[in-house]
């Protein structure tokens, strides 16, 4: 008896992961990533990160023969494929689908002078009202740094993709991409409800150079014969959904409608809201894309929120602070051993670069009242976590300037949120309920592909059996302990920015 079976696919700039999702139960019945160790990425100067898009395949085929392997799968048990990749990457091909060099991904900087110029030339009026965005670094300014720097590179280039066109691409001979994937990369005009003709004629592209769009549920394309024979698949198979890596980790916590949050915390940190509404930051502080249920006559954006800051400052408290060999889960109970506040101790975290949520500025990270007769080990630990919630909250009031309404946070149980003075601090700091749940992107795109070829009727069906491990509300007894805190530490951050 055939099994009922979805694939996903998530590719990342450290692996690409595969899972194997039960229809029926919701249940992963099988996952792997390739490779095992952090997949390279080519830095030939300094603020560079390339990567070969062929690597990306081969470490797909890897995996997808690993839980086809285990779980004792056959091409015809999988209904539907549904791909999240990493966001803002430039893959160009030519005519016979090859990629004419490595893709530019989405940590290098090299294409920053020529989004801060066309920012300039164009109006910060036009483009933000336009795009939502500054174009900054993003595909189409590192497409403008290929005309300008490579042009023999860029004359034999036939279309330029985000990684999942290009998964997709490679599955099914097809190119093509969404409007979601084009609003990431600032080609999409959200005033014109078209491709943004005044940024492609800024920089001199040939409309005919993007790929035809498809929704972001629906068949996109189909698995080829020769795909299929390669890869024990089954040649028609639906690929049915793609969505960058915010975007469809929201979608793997159900997080859909105005109001609701993903959040993850780990190396950096992210809080990705929906907005129901067009706006934007008219100091681009935050960036705001199409989500994945957005259309013409539904407006649904996401409102993505970075910081640099965040689990490298707990890792760096572990290296150089905390008791040599301790855990994390030591430090957790470290931390808890702290009242709320830390007894006056504050730590700006901006140790990792420049924020976008500080206007690009680079304030680094600083501690601040330290007593060395009363605070310890465990204060640091403490004033570092509450410190990296505090500049959560920070960016989630520009969010609020935008008309958000934050009052639910869902979450992988993962990195920071395994913390819970993490997770109290944040509920009660911003007010809003955490929701933490178990999942992982390639299986969330593994359901999104089932609401695209219709296997699930809504979201609701796809994510009913989305296991909701903890629910965390702010704790009311502690609301001005974390007030105070949180004043005193905005106090010492605004004069710095």
């Amino acid at each position: 008896m055939n099994k009922h079976l979805l694939l996903g696919f998530d590719v990342g700039s450290s692996s690409v992961k595969a899972s194997l999702v039960d229809v029926n139960s919701g249940e992963c019945v099988a996952t792997a990533f390739y490779p095992e160790h952090e997949a390279p990425i080519k830095s030939i100067r300094n603020g560079w990160a390339e990567q070969d898009p062929e690597m990306w395949w081969a470490n797909a085929k890897l995996a997808l023969a690993r839980i086809m392997a285990e779980s004792g799968a056959k091409g015809d048990d999988i209904r539907a494929i549904g791909i999240s990749y990493q966001m803002h990457g430039l893959v160009c091909v030519d005519k016979a689908q090859r990629p004419v060099r490595d893709a530019i991904i989405w940590c290098d900087s090299r294409a920053v002078p020529y989004g801060e110029r066309a920012f300039a030339d164009l109006g910060s009026d036009r483009c933000l009202s336009h795009l939502l965005n500054s174009p900054g670094n993003f595909t189409a300014a590192k497409l403008a740094w290929v005309k300008d720097n490579e042009p023999e590179v860029y004359e034999r280039i036939y279309k330029v993709m985000l990684p999942g066109d290009y998964l997709a691409m490679k599955l099914s001979g097809v190119i093509n991409t969404t409007v979601s994937g084009l609003s990431e990369g600032m080609f999409w005009d959200f005033q014109a409800h078209a491709v943004a003709g005044f940024l492609l004629d800024y920089y001199g592209f040939d409309r005919d150079i993007l790929a035809d769009i498809v929704p972001t549920f629906d068949v996109q394309s189909r698995v080829s014969r020769e795909v299929a024979d390669e890869l024990g698949l089954s040649e028609g198979t639906p690929i049915s959904y793609r969505a960058g890596d915010q975007p469809n980790n929201a979608l793997s916590l159900n997080v859909f409608n105005p109001g609701e949050i993903a959040s993850t915390a780990g190396t950096s940190g992210v809080v990705y809201g929906v907005l129901g509404d067009v706006n934007y930051d008219k100091k681009s502080r935050v960036n705001t894309f199409a989500h994945v249920n957005y259309t013409e006559d539904l407006t649904r954006l996401g409102v993505l929120l970075c910081i640099n800051g965040t689990g490298i400052l707990n890792a760096w408290m572990r290296r150089n602070v905390a008791p040599q060999g301790i855990s994390y889960a030591d430090m957790n109970a470290m931390a808890e051993q702290v009242a709320p506040g830390a007894d006056g101790l504050r730590i700006i975290p901006f140790g990792n670069g420049a924020e976008r949520v500080l206007e690009n500025r680079e304030v680094g990270c600083s501690i601040h009242g330290i007593d060395f007769n009363h605070h310890t080990q465990a204060h640091l630990v403490r004033a570092a976590q509450e410190g990296i919630v505090f500049s959560f909250c920070y960016g989630m009031e520009v969010m609020a300037e935008m008309g958000m309404d934050i009052r639910k946070i869902h979450a992988g149980k993962a990195n920071m949120f395994l913390s819970p003075v993490f997770r109290e601090a944040l509920a009660t700091t911003s007010g809003a309920t955490i929701e933490l749940y178990e999942t992982d992107g390639s299986v969330g795109a593994a359901k999104g592909a089932g609401m695209g070829c219709g296997i699930y009727s809504s979201h609701e069906e796809a994510f009913a059996t989305l296991r909701r491990l903890a629910v965390i509300e702010p704790d009311e007894q502690k609301r001005a302990q974390y007030a105070q805190a949180y004043a005193e530490w905005k106090g010492i951050l605004l004069p710095m920015t």
